[in-house]
């Protein structure tokens, strides 16, 4: 399931507890993400999906359900 794949991807690179991640979850807000880790994020994300996220697209997210629903909706 594409939730849990990127809810592991923010628990290794933020080393937030798992509980923390649910798709509501704002990034900078609840998990105090910079923005440094919001690109080490994508960039996870993109290698997890083979995706590539547009620098565009990805200024947008703010959520984790904004990744999840990004990557449903862009894979192949």
């Amino acid at each position: 399931m594409t939730f849990d794949k990127i809810k592991e991807l923010i628990v290794d690179q933020l080393g937030v507890d798992e509980d923390m991640v649910e798709m509501d979850t704002n990034l900078m807000k609840d998990l105090e993400a910079d923005s440094l880790d919001a690109v080490e994020i994508i960039l996870g994300i993109e290698e997890a999906f083979g995706l590539e996220i547009p620098d565009e697209e990805a200024e947008k997210f703010e959520t984790v359900r904004d990744l999840v629903e990004y990557v449903d909706s862009h894979e192949e």
